[in-house]
């Protein structure tokens, strides 16, 4: 009998309670277990299981789920005694961070101080038991909204002192969604006070906490160990790179194509294989996409269910704004070509604007892009960083970011009638239309005060982006990839070899040289 296929369901007892759709996971437990690291930090991208992966660690060893064989005893883990015995038998504290989504620091420690506030009141039956002593307990008591800074930086380390006593155990912490309020306070201009008050509260949960018997935090991106770990020195990192808990997160394969055969869509492997495969963990290729699978089990249609969660607003704006060199990278993204960069899984977000290997780095973290392979650094080369051949993911995200170039223009009413005057060869309405955009969107694609002084490039090189998604479907967009006179700066160029091929050169006029724009114009016909 088939299972319920839910959507968006990441609570693992109510899914094993009305008996859901749900891929075994369990290994995990046992893997994570048997590492026996102090402080695991695993970075996935958004939807692939890990706050579900989260609620069945807090029901396998929570104290709250004692004698709860129910949920397990049809899956891999309960197949081994060891851990039979280890069910629910430890306190737990499980607490997620995917709300706090404030625009300033002010709100974001609000959202902050009322999780500890509600980690105090679900464990109040502490205060009327006799082991607290007298300050202990005005500590308790001083949990609120209005609390001070440092008292709220040290309140999970106190909780798990209380819990330590009370169980005669120390604490397993979860922490999910550790880096969403990150994201906020750098699209949102509160960096640097965001960490140094996360920075003092991971200090004092996972650093100098004895009471804690091991933790876990899971995330999309590993922060850099400047920025908010730079006291821990007990942090096991396991990003999308790393071979550990590999299949943990996502559906591999095997595991997908049983599922189609079970919900009658045997037929659909090549299709499903093509939207949502495509991401590689560690040494493990072809894992799927869950969340566009489990979309495409319950309604059998292909769709951008994944790229539409949420909205990838930092994602276009970095490409937006980035360098020429940037924009020419993705428009062989974009014909589903590779490239070659350098990586730095530690996101560096207040370097974003500035430093390219970060915005690959987020776009690989985030499972925008994947790795085809890497050359290893020369091991007498130092400073020499691994080289990755990257490309991007599958068909869904191929049309997540198709969509998005079309989207940039939008808002532009004429952008369709410049491509069908650019196909009549009607140089004037191109020419209006290029006046004007120059005016109205220039701005859109360059940073700079003064775009004819700071990389003028960019501007066209987002222009260029707009006329290969448009032109795709008939034509092949190939602008210059290299610096240097003679080159070409636009060739649209037919599939079918009977049609009209275009060259565009774009100039800026260089008042020291030509005296008006005619000039300019001429020269630029010289380089064509």
């Amino acid at each position: 009998m088939r299972k319920n296929i839910v959507i968006g369901l990441q609570d693992f007892e109510k899914i094993k309670r009305k008996n859901c759709f749900y891929i075994d996971k369990t290994s995990f437990i046992k893997e994570w277990w048997e590492n026996e690291d102090d402080v695991t930090l695993i970075t996935r991208p958004r939807r692939f299981g890990k706050t579900l992966n989260m609620s069945m660690l807090e029901c396998f060893f929570s104290l709250d789920y004692a004698n709860r064989e129910d949920l397990f005893e049809d899956l891999l883990i309960w197949q081994e005694e060891k851990y039979r015995k280890l069910q629910g038998t430890y306190p737990v504290i499980s607490l997620s961070f995917s709300k706090i989504k404030e625009t300033n620091f002010e709100a974001t420690k609000m959202k902050f101080y009322q999780l500890l506030v509600d980690l105090y009141d679900k464990n109040y039956f502490l205060m009327e038991q006799d082991f607290l002593r007298k300050n202990e307990k005005q500590f308790f008591n001083s949990i609120s909204m209005d609390m001070p800074e440092f008292v709220a930086t040290e309140a999970i380390n106190k909780m798990s002192s209380f819990l330590y006593r009370y169980y005669g155990k120390k604490v397993i912490i979860l922490l999910d969604e550790y880096d969403t309020p990150m994201q906020e306070a750098y699209e949102n201009g509160y960096w640097d006070e965001l960490v140094s008050f996360t920075r003092s509260l991971f200090n004092a949960t996972f650093k100098t906490n004895p009471y804690m018997e091991c933790s876990i935090m899971t995330g999309i991106t590993r922060i850099s160990k400047e920025s908010i770990f730079s006291d821990l020195n007990n942090l096991k990192v396991v990003t999308t790179t790393s071979d550990e808990y590999a299949t943990a997160f996502g559906f591999t394969e095997e595991e997908v194509f049983q599922a189609l055969e079970d919900y009658g869509f045997s037929e659909e492997k090549e299709g499903v294989k093509l939207w949502y495969d495509g991401f590689v963990f560690g040494k493990h290729n072809n894992i799927y996409n869950p969340w566009s699978v489990i979309n495409f089990l319950d309604v059998g249609k292909y769709n951008m269910y994944w790229a539409n969660t949420s909205e990838n607003s930092l994602v276009g704006r970095l490409i937006q704004k980035g360098s020429r060199r940037v924009k020419m990278n993705f428009e062989k993204l974009l014909k589903e070509e590779t490239i070659e960069c350098s990586i730095d899984e530690q996101i560096l977000y207040n370097q974003l604007d500035r430093n390219e290997a970060s915005i690959w780095s987020l776009l690989l973290a985030s499972g925008y892009l994947k790795i085809e392979n890497y050359e290893k650094a020369n091991a007498f080369s130092y400073a020499k960083r691994m080289k990755y051949r990257l490309s991007l993911t599958n068909g869904e995200v191929v049309g997540m970011f198709q969509n998005m170039i079309y989207e940039w223009f939008a808002e532009d009413e004429d952008y369709n009638e410049f491509v069908t005057a650019l196909l009549l060869k009607d140089i004037d309405a191109m020419n209006k239309y290029m006046n004007r955009v120059a005016l109205q969107t220039f701005s859109s694609f360059d940073v700079g005060k003064k775009p004819s002084e700071e990389e003028p490039e960019r501007f066209y090189h987002g222009f260029v982006l707009g006329l290969l998604v448009e032109f795709s479907e008939n034509y092949r967009v190939l602008s210059n990839r290299e610096s240097g006179f003679g080159r070409y700066d636009v060739i649209i160029e037919p599939k079918n070899l009977n049609g009209d091929a275009f060259i565009l050169e774009f100039k800026v006029h260089n008042s020291k040289k030509e005296k008006n724009l005619e000039d300019t114009v001429k020269v630029a016909l010289a380089q064509i």
